[in-house]
């Protein structure tokens, strides 16, 4: 019974012990890791305007080079010299979620780049929506009236090839895609009004 007790308390202690160390961990990371997350965003939207940078002089080259509006609570980041216009999407994917980054055109219709920050799908299947292959083919396509992701993709302006075997990825990434357009195309809409 006294051996029962002392592993008890082994456990117990072990338990204290390790959540404080995590804690505090979490507490000596969670700027650095917030700072990665922005330099992220601001490496995408500046790689998406061919804009030059490396990690040391990023912030300023994002400061010089976009400007940064917020519109009913959807952040837009507008290139000085194209007019292309960024904004983040996200939503829930197969697995988890997906977040990234859409560039369009001045037009606010006609995609420029299309880049994956985050997600959780099957690798080798749905995983492959941050290959470049798959990616660039949203380059000049149309969001208006919607973007289609499908696996009998014409010429259409507005349809990209689905993934072969990730049909409920393409499918969610179509919806997330389309979702976050209509948030975003309204709130660009009441900014120039």
């Amino acid at each position: 019974m006294r051996d029962y007790y002392k592993m008890i308390l082994f456990v117990l202690v072990m338990g204290v012990l390790t959540s404080v160390f995590l804690g505090g961990m979490d507490l000596l990371t969670k700027d650095k890791i917030l700072e990665n997350q922005d330099a992220e965003l601001k490496s995408v939207i500046l790689s998406a305007n061919d804009v030059e940078y490396n990690f040391s002089n990023i912030h300023d080259i994002f400061e010089e080079a976009v400007v940064e509006e917020e519109h009913d609570g959807i952040a837009f980041y507008i290139d000085n010299k194209t007019g292309t216009i960024s904004y983040i999407f996200e939503g829930s994917g197969l697995w988890g979620d997906i977040i990234g980054v859409v560039t369009l055109e001045s037009d606010f219709e006609t995609i420029h780049k299309v880049a994956i920050l985050q997600q959780e799908e099957t690798p080798g299947l749905g995983g492959r929506i941050v290959e470049e292959q798959f990616l660039v083919l949203f380059v000049g396509k149309k969001m208006v009236p919607s973007i289609q992701i499908t696996k009998n993709a014409t010429d259409s302006p507005n349809e990209v090839k689905a993934i072969s075997g990730a049909t409920g990825t393409s499918n969610r990434l179509q919806g997330i895609l389309n979702t976050s357009y209509a948030d975003a195309l309204a709130a660009w809409e009441a900014r120039n009004n």
